[in-house]
């Protein structure tokens, strides 16, 4: 299922599938670690995809903080760029909320800095740092809604999920944000 609506002529899209096969978006966004290395997760798959040539490129831009992010490259992928956003470990950086948000600000921050016109999202901080996937998605769907009116270049945001389960989910929640 493809989900699609839009928000101050910006579409913004929610499906299921590899984050790292998304032929048609200028950067994907990496969920990663404060040291921009290759992990488990969504970080995984991106450096997997990208090859080794994404971690070199990764190494002089580390460590990162919560709700901070940066570009390189996306090598091996389809995608020109990757975005790298450390999310919030759920209970321990606070306030959670705050640097989750920051992380989607960010990232479209450097997307407009580099004129992309297209970005996909996984759900940032929902894996390994265990923030709840609904409270995740809500500060997600709430702060690219809020920043669609500030957007230069940006006309497509993709949230790509791992299983239609979650993509059910978060569309519904987005769904609650734009009715």
């Amino acid at each position: 299922m493809v989900f699609s609506t839009t928000s101050n002529n910006i579409a913004i899209e929610c499906l299921s599938g590899n984050i790292a096969a998304q032929t048609d978006i200028d950067a994907v966004v990496n969920a990663a670690n404060a040291q921009l290395m290759p992990g488990g997760g969504v970080a995984g798959a991106i450096h997997r995809a990208a090859g080794p040539e994404l971690a070199e490129a990764c190494a002089p831009l580390a460590p990162i903080a919560p709700g901070q992010a940066v570009v390189t490259g996306g090598y091996r992928l389809p995608n020109p760029y990757v975005i790298h956003c450390l999310g919030p470990v759920y209970g321990v950086d606070e306030p959670a909320a705050e640097r989750l948000a920051a992380c989607y600000r960010n990232a479209l921050r450097r997307a407009e800095e580099q004129s992309m016109q297209s970005l996909a999202f996984p759900a940032i901080s929902t894996g390994a740092f265990g923030y709840p996937f609904d409270l995740a998605m809500r500060v997600a769907f709430a702060t690219v809604l809020e920043q669609t009116n500030t957007l230069q270049s940006v006309r497509l945001i993709r949230f790509v999920f791992a299983d239609e389960r979650a993509c059910d989910n978060a569309v519904e929640i987005l769904q609650t944000l734009t009715s």
